[in-house]
């Protein structure tokens, strides 16, 4: 066969099986996750239109049930689009749900999302006397949501406060440093950056209130946690000021220990 008759079949093959390939009709979801309350976008689109046709969209629950079903128009393009906020009596069980779409004859498209019941976090303000033997206590005010503080001790070593969580959610906590207590600075005297490390892993944190008298750090955790450790430069002023290479190797070592801690528990 000539070599340009050949390439020219297989091109026309090519098109073609892609042509018969081509899905009657497609959907998807914006999420693969939604809490009740949620708004969920559906969109999709279809080959070929189909006169007096509308996109038919079902909500199945893991049980099979139906929860929601709309007629969707399909636009010029064949594209469809619509929204549904996921709360109402039909929605009360968690789990995998199911988004058929159909149009035409036998034309039936299905994306999958997971559902979760909305779960108010609870959260407590209260003050955390921290003992700092031999040199008294200080005060330290404190937000937390989804979770329960448990225990907060300083570390002088490492010039850390330590702070022991029972977390049963996502959650926060707000903590109200005072200076004379801890504090993160730079040699000239300007205020530097805590190292918040959880469970082992450094982590980011946000600074909402600095003042002469105190710093506001909001620690953002994950259900599970239970040791955030906030590293400064200075720790009660009988303690003095640390070094930045110790304080280096001080981190690693925290570090170090906190992941041989969890590969313990993980092995137990």
């Amino acid at each position: 066969m000539n070599p340009k008759v050949f390439f020219f079949v297989i091109i026309l093959f090519f098109f073609t099986t892609s042509s018969f390939a081509q899905e009657p009709i497609l959907v998807e979801v914006s999420s693969s996750s939604y809490e009740e309350g949620d708004i969920i976008v559906i969109s999709g689109k279809v080959s070929t239109i189909i006169l007096d046709y509308q996109v038919t969209i079902q909500i199945f629950n893991e049980d099979n049930n139906l929860i929601e079903i709309r007629q969707i128009v399909v636009a010029q393009d064949g594209s469809f689009t619509t929204t549904i906020i996921a709360q109402g009596p039909q929605w009360q069980n968690e789990g995998n749900y199911a988004i058929r779409a159909s149009y035409g004859e036998g034309n039936v498209a299905e994306a999958n999302f997971e559902f979760f019941l909305y779960k108010e976090i609870a959260e407590l303000s209260d003050y955390y006397e921290v003992d700092a033997k031999p040199y008294g206590t200080f005060d330290v005010e404190y937000i937390i949501r989804g979770g329960i503080l448990e225990t907060m001790k300083i570390e002088p070593e490492i010039f850390a406060l330590i702070v022991d969580i029972e977390s049963t959610s996502d959650g926060s906590i707000i903590l109200d440093l005072p200076r004379e207590a801890i504090d993160a600075k730079k040699s000239d005297g300007s205020d530097d950056l805590f190292i918040i490390i959880i469970d082992g892993m450094e982590v980011i944190y946000d600074e909402a209130i600095t003042n002469e008298n105190t710093r506001t750090i909001t620690i953002q955790f994950e259900e599970g946690d239970s040791d955030i450790i906030v590293i400064g430069t200075q720790i009660i002023p009988e303690f003095g000021t640390i070094a930045p290479l110790i304080l280096a190797v001080s981190i690693i070592s925290v570090i170090i220990l906190s992941t041989k801690k969890k590969m313990q528990i993980g092995l137990n």
